[in-house]
């Protein structure tokens, strides 16, 4: 079972798909206080699910623990795995100490993570008066590197926006091919591909970049990810759910309704038809908002047309600007076995993402993101003060990649680290 280190980890979306894999966490790293209780409470429940004590979880969700009195039933060093850090050189140190201790005598096989994509994105680029240029997030592959320099696993998975391929820095140069050169002055070939989710069973379009290295000088390494394609759509991945108007729903666990479909078990969302789900939350809305929902929900559903802005009815309309940004309201196509890809900036409002069926009129709910992006249904969203937040949840679940991309890149990348008596190393 190879053992990884995850760097930038976030709310674990992509751990989550290397541990569903075969792979043994060492350590995550993260900066984001909220975005570490996540990963605790998900290595907790690893930990209980192992140890067949699941009902001291489903007590937690019910809230009949605290987070404190939940967490005190988790050995200790199962929550010591989560290391609440910013990575930067002055803290690498104390990160190192910290990591090899929760190594022991054992080697690290593999590193994974992305930094942070705003100062790579093309959309983040666009908004920032400097096009990001000097932007530190630019540079904290340099900070990878040195944990390369450190614990020489025998791959890496570094992944990122596909914005990084033309990501510039003050001179000109391309981040990618500065990065790239750096991980090999350190003894890292590396190759990479852009990957769209939707081929491999997530209903969603999205693009990234996988890039993977491997220790020493080799070409034509990198691991043949297979398709995982079928004929699912989002109606399939929704219609469980109770139903709900805007502002109504709980985030503690409800029950799902009956699910006569594949793809949720398919692809690990779901565990059983007894299984509750939290989260199912929605967001309320204002009259204007709904009536605008009604009319973009109503034109994809009878003809397939997405509504422009500037084809709203103008009492409609609170935004002066009718040349740019006309794609502000956009249902997620219930029909269609791919959607707009959710990100982190759902976490401000629900207009890019309006539930497909007109009867409930209101945008998704944490856990119909969460779904989108893969996330199994026993997966909990943490917020720092310990209260579940549907704002938090938002931009973790949006911040995240995909677990089932991530456990495909996993799975291939698998057989690379058994050795010749078909054991793999660590």
């Amino acid at each position: 079972m190879p053992k990884y280190l995850d760097l930038f980890a976030g709310a674990g979306g992509l751990s989550e798909g290397f541990y569903k894999a075969g792979y043994e966490p060492v350590a995550h790293v993260e900066m984001d206080k909220a975005a570490c209780y996540t990963l605790k409470t998900r290595a907790a429940f690893r930990w209980l699910e192992k140890n067949n004590r699941l009902e001291v979880y489903e007590r937690y969700l019910r809230g009949e623990l605290t987070r404190a009195e939940f967490y005190g039933y988790i050995p200790q060093n199962v929550l010591n795995t989560v290391l609440n850090y910013e990575i930067s050189f002055l803290s690498l140190p104390d990160i190192f100490k910290d990591v090899d201790a929760l190594l022991g005598n054992n080697k690290l096989d593999l590193i994974i993570g992305g930094p942070p994509c705003q100062a790579y994105s093309i959309v983040g680029r666009a908004r920032s008066s400097t096009n990001m240029v000097g932007d530190k997030r630019n540079f904290l592959y340099r900070q990878y590197a040195a944990f390369l320099e450190r614990y020489q696993p025998k791959y890496f998975v570094f992944e990122n926006v596909v914005g990084l391929l033309s990501a510039k820095d003050k001179d000109g140069s391309r981040h990618l091919e500065n990065m790239r050169a750096l991980f090999s002055c350190y003894g890292y070939s590396t190759e990479f591909q852009i990957l769209t989710a939707s081929d491999y069973s997530v209903l969603q379009k999205r693009n990234r970049i996988i890039l993977i290295g491997i220790r020493g000088d080799t070409e034509n390494f990198y691991p043949e990810i297979q398709k995982v394609t079928g004929n699912y759509t989002v109606s399939e991945l929704l219609n469980d759910l109770p139903p709900l108007q805007a502002g109504e729903g709980s985030m503690e666990p409800v029950k799902t309704l009956h699910y006569g479909g594949k793809y949720l078990y398919d692809v690990g969302i779901k565990q059983s038809d007894e299984e509750s789900v939290t989260f199912h939350q929605a967001r309320p809305n204002t009259e204007q908002d709904l009536e605008i929902y009604r009319i973009v929900v109503d034109a994809w559903n009878k003809e397939q047309r997405r509504v422009s802005y500037k084809d709203l009815p103008e009492r409609l309309r609170t935004h002066k600007n009718v040349d740019s940004f006309l794609d502000r309201f956009k249902v997620v196509a219930g029909n269609l076995p791919s959607t707009q890809t959710v990100v982190a900036h759902i976490a401000r409002d629900g207009h890019y993402y309006i539930h497909p069926d007109i009867k409930q009129n209101r945008s998704l709910t944490p856990r119909e993101a969460a779904r989108i992006q893969t996330f199994p249904d026993n997966y909990y969203f943490e917020s720092q003060k310990g209260v579940p937040s549907r704002t938090v949840a938002y931009r973790q679940i949006g911040n995240a990649v995909p677990v089932q991309l991530a456990y495909c890149v996993a799975k291939a990348l698998l057989p690379k680290f058994e050795t010749e008596d078909g054991n793999c190393d660590g």
